[in-house]
């Protein structure tokens, strides 16, 4: 079936509103893996995980975002996310997300309160997901 229905997508982070745009589908980074949305899609509330964000546009090119941990609200073919931080694979400089990466290991070593633990895994995550796509220029 041939449908002319499209998903209305906001990219929010807490700096701004850094895309809105409608587009055909969208898949999205979850817990369990790739999630996948289309018009008529069932209401949820996901979390986000660190990952590639992938929009296709009615023309079928592909919009896409590195998108760091948040939430993925769907209603009414309306997709907002709402993230950390998010930005295009090929505004990523891959020598300071390397950079990073390097920083949060130190971290990582020489940590003993739980806090810190956490913040320097997160800051892991982020720098080996920056530079996955960095390098692959997605």
């Amino acid at each position: 079936m041939v449908t002319d229905r499209k998903l209305k997508l906001r990219i929010v982070s807490p700096e701004a509103v850094l895309l809105e745009e409608e587009v055909a589908s969208v898949t999205f980074p979850g817990e369990d893996g790739l999630f996948g949305v289309l018009p008529r899609h069932a209401a949820m509330l996901s979390l986000s995980e660190s990952g590639k964000l992938s929009a296709r546009m009615a023309d079928g090119t592909m919009l896409e975002f590195v998108v760091h941990d948040g939430f993925v609200e769907v209603r009414n073919d309306q997709i907002t996310v709402l993230t950390r931080s998010a930005e295009r694979p090929q505004d990523i400089d891959a020598d300071r997300a390397r950079e990073a990466g390097e920083r949060a290991k130190v971290r990582l070593r020489g940590t003993k309160e739980e806090v810190d633990l956490i913040r320097a895994q997160a800051a892991l995550k982020r720098a080996l997901v920056r530079q996955r796509y960095a390098e692959t220029r997605v």
